[in-house]
């Protein structure tokens, strides 16, 4: 009892100089549970959140297409952002949502992928168990990829999902959903190119949702040349 009597006289010795609501505060911050940035509440106008990217692929084109609003807090910031690029020289096509300090580090880490497994599922399998698994890279990049090639196309996140499309439209960031419900629904509208529905559903979604402008990064992936390509090259030996 001595002890315990002891033990309360030091911590009101040490909490006595301070006004009650402090202490109080005091001690609710530090028995609160803690909580992580979550990309999906744009509510912190410390990081730059919003975004809208999609992904087509129909006939022998695939097109990824991305926005250019960059939004911090309540306003915008750039308005001309690259978030769609190439990899692999040019085989790989790729678009992200979120940090773009992040994404950058993962175009990186995938790159090395697919320099050691040159199929892009299974690169991307490889990318999302080390995004999993390593502390660091699954506190602190916060991004969303799709990425494609001439043969699939995949949406990888750092909770480990690595997902296939089954109608060949992926929507990603703030406007995604809206980009690819638009998308969806032109998919099978004969005549309309796989670039005439990206850019035709990114409008719905630019219209839609206030952190997605209209200043589009189109890549386009030609099937039909990406398939071309093997059969052009001919040993050095052999005559044309």
């Amino acid at each position: 009892e001595m002890q315990r009597l002891s033990t309360l006289l030091q911590r009101s010795a040490v909490t006595s100089h301070l006004p009650a609501p402090f202490s109080l505060a005091q001690n609710i911050a530090r028995n609160a549970p803690r909580r992580f940035y979550n990309p999906e509440v744009p509510k912190d106008p410390r990081f730059m959140y919003a975004t809208t990217v999609l992904c087509v692929r129909k006939g022998d084109k695939v097109v990824i297409i991305g926005d250019g609003q960059v939004t911090q807090g309540s306003f915008v910031v750039k308005d001309n952002a690259r978030k769609v690029r190439r990899l692999q020289n040019g085989n790989v096509i790729t678009g992200f949502a979120g940090s773009a300090v992040d994404a950058i580090s993962l175009f990186e880490r995938l790159e090395g992928k697919l320099e050691q497994y040159p199929q892009l599922m299974r690169a991307c399998v490889e990318l999302a168990k080390e995004w999993r698994s390593d502390k660091y890279l699954r506190r602190m990049l916060n991004a969303v990829l799709v990425v494609a090639d001439k043969e699939i196309s995949l949406t990888v996140s750092g909770n480990g999902d690595v997902l296939e499309t089954a109608n060949g439209v992926i929507g990603i960031g703030s406007g995604g959903i809206y980009a690819q419900c638009a998308a969806t629904a032109l998919i099978d509208i004969p005549g309309m190119t796989a670039e005439e529905i990206a850019r035709k559903s990114m409008k719905v979604a630019s219209d839609t949702c206030i952190y997605t402008n209209h200043n589009y990064v189109v890549e386009i992936l030609d099937l039909a040349k990406a398939e071309e390509k093997p059969a052009a090259e001919k040993p050095a030996g052999e005559k044309a």
